[in-house]
């Protein structure tokens, strides 16, 4: 059945109006089945559900607010849900007696969310759901945005899986339906209204500026901390650290998903750095699985499967990173950082297009292996530190370690 999945998938993007039929249709049948399941069940007051990426992962905002909100005394009367499409993840929970999960395909997924006092995501919820009275709904997104978002998004054929006016449906299927948006900057609360196109659907006043709870653990780690992270990725001692975050390319998909070039020559960097550095490599979920390091056992370790980049951050000594919005967090952290954009003509032009422009970068850019290389020798955060001054006031203003709490008091104010 999965091979005629990917030719039915293969065959629609190639027929992008016979694909936003069967969607709307999809989305009709999703809506149906919740509307029923809103129709049996009484919104519980004490019901928190979760989801970061659709349930691909126990990380991101949504965690670290429910890491907050679980030693918090004011909660202990709470149950929590937490989406999960693998279940096994529930072991990296706080062994807490009123946490269940529950998976996207589960048959009461729909009566669980509806349910929910609190719904809290960082991505898009399933289209089917629609918010019911008494319900609030709090999107806390996943990043500050270099690259064009949704609405905002200039190519001529949208991207490898989507035409602009699916965007702009899927859009205001999603936007509409919440109360609260997190902004970490007042940068990010312009770029939000506009890619959401927030004014249209008129719920400008849903952005609240916080800063990101993700981000708390950069100010509240300790050396124990990263000692025990270091020690759990079997670093040696005494190794620096270098995590390369790439992103994925939304123009390349192959009709059973999206496919990711390296543009690494991982020989060279074992021989050149693999004595004095390991190196994290971590790639975006869509793409985490079509990598094989095992030959580079001593040089790399994979950690596209971890749910969580933030403890990673507070070991790496360097970033390598291209238009993934890591590095908006790791500059928090005041370490060097490299940009290698291989592709960045075309990234900027056909792919998707940048909100700021990469002069403002803490780092230096390259486009070849040869210039990766001479910045990872020589690196160090000397030569930017007015850029770093500048950067983080624009775009990280409000990360204190205390963002979480934040989120919490306006999320709840004096329900508790």
């Amino acid at each position: 059945m999965d091979w005629l999945k990917k030719h039915i998938r293969r065959f629609l993007m190639n027929h992008s109006g016979l694909r936003m039929k069967v969607r709307k249709v999809h989305v009709a049948e999703k809506r149906f089945r919740y509307r029923r399941s809103a129709g049996k069940v009484k919104v519980d007051d004490h019901l928190i559900l979760f989801e970061t990426f659709m349930g691909r992962q126990y990380g991101d905002n949504p965690r670290a607010i429910y890491e907050r909100m679980i030693a918090d005394p004011r909660f202990d009367g709470f149950r929590y849900i937490w989406v999960l499409m693998d279940k096994e993840k529930k072991d990296l929970f706080p062994q807490l007696a009123n946490v269940e999960t529950v998976d996207r395909d589960d048959w009461n997924y729909y009566d669980l969310v509806a349910s929910a006092k609190y719904v809290i995501t960082n991505s898009n919820l399933d289209y089917g759901i629609t918010k019911r009275e008494g319900q609030v709904f709090l999107q806390t997104w996943h990043g500050t945005p270099l690259k064009r978002l949704r609405c905002d998004i200039q190519a001529e054929h949208g991207n490898a899986i989507n035409s602009i006016e699916e965007i702009h449906m899927r859009n205001d299927l999603d936007a509409v339906r919440y109360d609260y948006f997190l902004s970490p900057s007042p940068f990010a609360t312009e770029k939000f209204t506009s890619a959401f196109d927030l004014k249209k659907l008129g719920k400008e006043d849903i952005l609240v500026e916080t800063g990101y709870p993700r981000n708390d653990l950069l100010y509240n780690y300790t050396e124990e901390d990263a000692a025990r992270i270091r020690e759990e990725l079997d670093i040696p001692e005494g190794k620096k650290v270098i995590l390369y975050a790439p992103t994925f390319r939304d123009n390349r998909h192959d009709g059973g998903g999206y496919v990711y070039d390296l543009h690494l020559d991982m020989d060279r960097l074992q021989r050149e750095f693999g004595e004095e550095y390991v190196m994290l490599f971590r790639v975006h979920y869509f793409v985490a699985n079509s990598f094989d390091f095992s030959r580079y056992s001593d040089f790399v370790r994979n950690v596209s499967g971890l749910d969580d980049i933030s403890p990673l951050y507070t070991i790496a000594d360097i970033l390598i990173t291209d238009y993934s919005s890591v590095f908006f967090d790791y500059a928090n952290l005041r370490r060097p950082m490299i940009f290698y954009m291989y592709d960045k003509e075309d990234y900027a032009g056909d792919i998707r297009g940048f909100y700021l422009s990469l002069d403002e970068l803490p780092g230096p850019i390259v486009t070849t292996e040869e210039e990766l290389c001479r910045e990872i020798r020589r690196a160090s955060i000397e030569p930017w530190q007015e850029k770093y001054d500048r950067f983080n006031e624009k775009y990280n203003p409000l990360d204190d370690g205390h963002a979480s709490e934040r989120v919490i008091d306006i999320l709840f104010g004096d329900r508790l």
